[in-house]
């Protein structure tokens, strides 16, 4: 086969070296949300599917927020100021509102069967979604531009805005912050020992239903995190968009190995440059199927996952 052109063959390094840029940033939206399922089912291995409900609350919430406070006619640095404040209050409802969750629903269930959890997780997803419903409306709605679309490359080349530096910064910030608080805390001692034998824990003086509250806090105030990021970078909420999100970010956590912060991040950006490609080479309407059969093929091999441990079943 002949050489391509010069040209040409800049073109198209140029073609997929911006697909993989869309494809990390995608990833790291993804990953921000994976890193909620993760920290749940990491400690008591319930698969909290309404997190990604959780994220679309968290999201009608920042747009209620930038239209009570007149943000959208701030100057940049306020407009900066505004978007701190938007992670700090969108991170509190939401883990809040996931701890009350936790309280009132899967507290009571601890000792049940499995799918008992499972299934009112499920219909917590429902209740979320009508609530949002009732917040934005059937319709989709759009999100102010609050950050710059500024090109930070010299040239139309390639594209790398400030919301898509944005995106990542946050991921690779949160996910250092939980390493830390995990590895290196009392907090995350005590999360570790809830996770390997609950019953041992507390027999050590561990007070295993306030690590688990805690937990859900903190994997709420990601998903409120997640929620204002994902605003700022998609601009368009409505009361449906947590089920796809979820999808995607739970198929992450899967694919990373579930229960590890850093495969959280690994499998949203595997699942981020897979889409961005095959969306770029293959088709939009293939872009699924390549995603999960990927996932599929890498599960037979590896079914812990990418960065997961293999632990045998308690019985």
């Amino acid at each position: 086969m002949p050489a391509l052109p010069p040209h040409l063959a800049m073109i198209s390094l140029e073609f997929f070296l911006q697909q993989c840029l869309i494809g990390v940033t995608n990833g790291a939206l993804i990953a921000l949300v994976a890193m909620g399922y993760s920290m749940v089912y990491g400690i008591i291995g319930l698969i909290n599917f309404a997190h990604g409900d959780l994220i679309m609350l968290g999201a009608c919430l920042a747009l209620s927020l930038v239209g009570a406070s007149g943000l959208v006619d701030a100057g940049p640095t306020a407009t900066w100021w505004g978007v701190v404040l938007l992670l700090l209050a969108c991170g509190l409802f939401c883990g809040t509102l996931n701890m009350a969750v936790d309280r009132f629903i899967y507290k009571p269930l601890r000792n049940a069967s499995k799918l008992a959890p499972l299934v009112s997780a499920i219909g917590v997803s429902f209740i979320f979604m009508n609530v949002g419903l009732f917040w934005l409306g059937p319709a989709d709605r759009s999100f102010p531009e609050l950050v710059p679309p500024t090109n930070l490359f010299s040239g139309d080349t390639l594209q790398f805005t400030y919301q898509d530096l944005l995106v990542v910064v946050v991921v690779v910030l949160l996910m250092v912050a939980l390493s830390v608080l995990v590895r290196s805390t009392r907090l995350g001692r005590a999360m570790r020992a809830v996770s390997q034998d609950p019953t041992a824990a507390a027999l050590v003086g561990v007070d295993v239903d306030r690590v688990i509250a805690a937990t859900f806090f903190i994997g709420g105030a990601l998903g409120g995190a997640a929620s204002v990021i994902y605003s700022l970078y998609i601009k368009t909420i409505g009361f449906q968009m947590g089920f796809q999100n979820g999808l995607y970010a739970f198929t992450a956590a899967v694919l990373g190995g579930i229960g590890s912060i850093p495969g959280a991040v690994v499998g949203g950006l595997v699942i981020g440059l897979v889409r961005s490609l095959a969306s770029a080479y293959v088709g939009e309407r293939w872009t699924g199927a390549i995603v999960f059969a990927i996932l599929i093929v890498i599960l037979v091999f590896r079914p812990e996952g990418l960065l997961g441990r293999r632990t045998r079943e308690k019985v």
